[in-house]
């Protein structure tokens, strides 16, 4: 049962229109530093591969691999640690602090606790991509980047729930600013880790991925400080009686979040699978097809920051118990995505000959095949990037009212059921080819989008009937 199912309807306002108009101005105060800070994030890591590009093929296809043994792992924790926005921001609606100060223990608690068992697949990387097929060179470089990442697990998700805990109160602000710190920070670390450089010893990958751990530890512990030790935050008392596992709110915690851990792993599984369709299709498609991933995991920022500031709002009205505010924060950050979904589309398909020569250089062999077919890619992507953004904003606004397993299901039936199905048909049993796969990978994300949307709508009704 979702929170919805025990909502009771308050009074409408007066004025709706002023309210409308609140409600986007409030968005748009937590949107924008929630997705600036998750573009801050994009380019520390694309800092690290430029960084690891000047070591050779060899070391990126390496990072490839120790990226994709992180991330699988890393994500368990991920959807766990999101759960705490939401139940912040319910008790910072209902004006319960104790509730916000136990959400944010119980996800360092958890933080802590899952680290543990996910620090053992980088710690065993390279075993685990022996055992996958990898060969034994690549899989040996990959394992010295992922004893770096590995000691910067727990912090890392230690910051989420920092993030969420901050985001729920409406101060979204100092997590963009320690994000931004850390990009030169990371940089520099990067580099004298790397090279050896001023007496340090020369770490190679292994001084990459100590480095990101490192930055992801200061990260945490200038968050915590000024978590604990500066308005508004200090009054929470976030650490108070830290050493008393509160069971009842970490198995919320885990009944919110693993569903979306699930669903996240779903996705990325997708587009793995996307990659590996493309690599038999040629040498072309595939890098056709990760120059067009990266655009869209970039624009996906945007809307991924709309969909944290619909979390935090849907979830500040749950708490208040304001049936008629549910609906009018989800949908205001909807129509939010949509309208900045369309602008950012229309630049892409604009500019998508100049963005795919910008990831190749003039060197590079077969240049113009692979630019027409990125460019053409990023053009049958136009949907996909609408409905994309669509499906993270949706899913932000139902986790608002812990709604996570029902979308699970609905992941599960359109990227798997729809989107792999019909990009392996298209590829292969007809002659579209790549973009086949691309028109299977945009049908999967738009049914996603729409049936998340009539999951909401259908809440918010039956919210209205009460």
């Amino acid at each position: 049962m979702t929170l919805s199912d025990k909502i009771e309807r308050t009074p409408a306002p007066a004025a709706p229109g002023s309210h409308l108009a609140a409600e986007l101005a409030e968005t748009l105060k937590l949107a924008a530093p929630m997705a600036l800070t998750q573009l801050g994030q994009i380019a520390m890591m694309t800092t690290d591969l430029a960084f690891i590009g000047r070591l050779g093929d060899a070391a990126v296809g390496a990072a490839a691999l120790a990226g994709t043994v992180y991330f699988i792992a890393f994500t368990v924790g991920m959807g766990l640690m999101s759960a705490v926005a939401p139940l912040a921001a319910q008790a910072f609606g209902a004006r319960d602090p104790r509730m916000v100060r136990r959400s944010v223990r119980s996800g360092l608690w958890a933080g802590l606790l899952i680290s543990l068992p996910i620090m053992v697949f980088p710690l065993r990387g390279e075993q685990i991509l022996q055992a996958l097929g990898q060969a034994a060179e690549p899989a040996h470089l990959a394992q010295q980047y992922l004893f770096g990442l590995a000691w910067g697990v727990a912090p890392a998700l230690w910051f989420i729930a920092i993030r969420g805990f901050m985001g729920a109160v409406n101060r979204p602000q100092p997590v963009l600013w320690i994000t931004l710190a850390a990009i030169p920070v990371n940089a520099l670390l990067v580099y004298l880790l790397l090279y050896g450089e001023f007496g340090l010893p020369r770490l190679g990958l292994f001084g990459v991925g100590l480095a990101t751990a490192t930055v992801n530890g200061g990260s945490f512990l200038v968050g915590l400080w000024i978590a604990t030790q500066r308005e508004p935050f200090h009054g929470y008392h976030i650490l108070a009686r830290l050493w008393r596992i509160d069971w009842d709110v970490m198995r919320r915690l885990a009944v919110i979040g693993a569903p979306t851990s699930i669903a996240l792993m779903l996705e990325w599984g997708l587009f793995s699978s996307a990659a590996l369709l493309m690599g038999m299709i040629s040498t072309t498609a595939l890098a056709a097809h990760q120059i067009a991933l990266q655009i869209t995991s970039i624009l996906f920022m945007v809307p991924l920051g709309i969909g944290m500031a619909a979390t935090v709002r849907v979830g500040h009205a749950v708490g208040r118990n304001d049936a008629d505010g549910v609906k009018r924060a989800g949908q205001i950050a909807i129509w939010l995505g949509v309208a900045i979904g369309i602008l950012l589309t229309a630049a892409v398909i604009l500019l998508r000959f100049a963005i795919a020569r910008l990831f190749l250089g003039e060197g590079a062999a077969n240049t113009d095949a692979t630019v027409a077919l990125a460019a053409k890619l990023l053009l049958i992507g136009g949907t996909f990037f609408i409905a994309d953004g669509l499906q993270g904003i949706a899913a932000g606004a139902l986790r608002g009212v812990n709604d996570t397993r029902v979308p699970l299901a609905f992941a599960a039936i359109s990227y798997w059921g729809i989107g792999f199905c019909s990009a392996y048909a298209l590829a292969f049993h007809t002659a579209l080819g790549a973009s086949g796969v691309w028109i299977g990978l945009s049908l999967g994300t738009y049914v996603y989008a729409m049936l998340l949307l009539w999951r909401f709508r259908r809440l918010t009704k039956r919210l209205a009937l009460k």
